[in-house]
């Protein structure tokens, strides 16, 4: 079995996988959402406070399988250096108390591998990976050779809606409220515009998007409920609309046979519809996580670990660092 750790935000969590048949044998998730709702944001500090209490916590749960690991596996980068440190931590003690080999893993690529979780590996893939902190296209030939092929020059595409909900005082995370509130929404009340809408360049950007929100919110205030329901619908849709115009011009290119998104703004259900019906107009296969593995989680971890742990790939306790961005991706 392999034990893996995940502490790269505001998530603490443990996960136990089988190597044998990639069974998830146990797998647990403390959220720190509330506890940074009333910042309106991550407060890296407390975040790493919490992580210290919750990760022992979780640690204790699984318990029961401690005494049959072969390796275990740790977030070390990208993230919060702060947060990184306390699982860092944890897999070093583990691996000097019970003489088991480390496996480095790359948030990133946990992510991508969230849709294997208790199934085979599938690759070639070309993937977008979306979350809280990251946008990009990934060309994914194998496990060793992960290319990214447009990436964001500013905001994340979940930044976007963490900063959109901010501005209108509706809290964090602001994806699923922004999710939610845009149902309501009439998209057609407000025009907001689509970045990079006549640019060539395959990249993506949030920041204009955004400072169009904020001079919404400022003409209207204060917003009434149907108000904050219509920017919302007009932003999550101009906002999916990026997406779609620059993967479009990807799958023009490199006519994919299978597309996957991935990261936790993968679980919006505006964004699954919209790429189905970009998928079926390519005639290319869609690949989606588990609703419950879109966030960060140790499953996705423990699962690019089985891999790792095929090739051998282990790093030194006393070597292990963390890195806040990402080196090898």
């Amino acid at each position: 079995m392999i034990l893996s750790i995940e502490s790269s935000c505001d998530d603490s969590s443990v996960a136990v996988t089988a190597i044998e048949n990639r069974t998830l044998l146990f797998h647990r998730k403390i959220s720190q959402e509330s506890e940074h709702a009333r910042y309106g944001g991550v407060v890296p500090e407390l975040a790493s406070r919490l992580h210290a209490v919750d990760l022992p916590r979780l640690l204790k749960e699984a318990k029961p399988y401690l005494d049959d690991l072969k390796a275990v596996a740790v977030t070390n980068e990208p993230g919060l250096s702060v947060t990184l440190l306390e699982g860092v931590a944890m897999a070093k003690a583990l691996s000097i108390a019970k003489g088991l080999p480390i496996i480095a893993v790359n948030h990133l690529k946990a992510h991508i591998y969230s849709l294997f979780i208790e199934k085979p590996t599938r690759f070639p893939m070309l993937v977008l990976l979306i979350s809280g902190g990251h946008t990009m296209v990934v060309d994914v030939a194998d496990f060793d050779r992960m290319d990214v092929v447009a990436s964001t020059m500013d905001d994340s595409f979940g930044e976007s809606f963490d900063k959109t909900a901010k501005m209108m005082g509706l809290g964090y995370p602001g994806g699923p409220v922004i999710e939610a509130l845009a149902r309501k929404g009439d998209p057609e009340r407000f025009s907001l515009p689509v970045p990079l809408k006549h640019s060539p360049k395959i990249a993506f950007s949030y920041s204009g998007i955004k400072n169009a929100v904020r001079l919404l919110v400022k003409e209207h205030s204060p917003l009434d409920e149907q108000t904050k329901a219509d920017i919302a619908a007009a932003f999550q849709r101009a906002a999916i609309e990026h997406l779609l115009q620059k993967c479009r011009k990807i799958f023009r290119q490199r006519k994919p046979k299978d597309f996957a998104i991935v990261g936790g703004a993968s679980a919006n259900a505006a964004v699954r519809e919209a790429f189905a019906n970009l998928c079926a107009e390519f005639g290319t296969a869609l690949h989606l996580a588990d609703l419950r593995f879109c966030s960060d989680n140790a499953a996705m971890v423990g699962r690019y670990a089985l891999d790792a742990y095929e090739r051998g790939l282990f790093c030194d306790a006393m070597t292990l660092s963390v890195s806040p961005r990402s080196k090898d991706f």
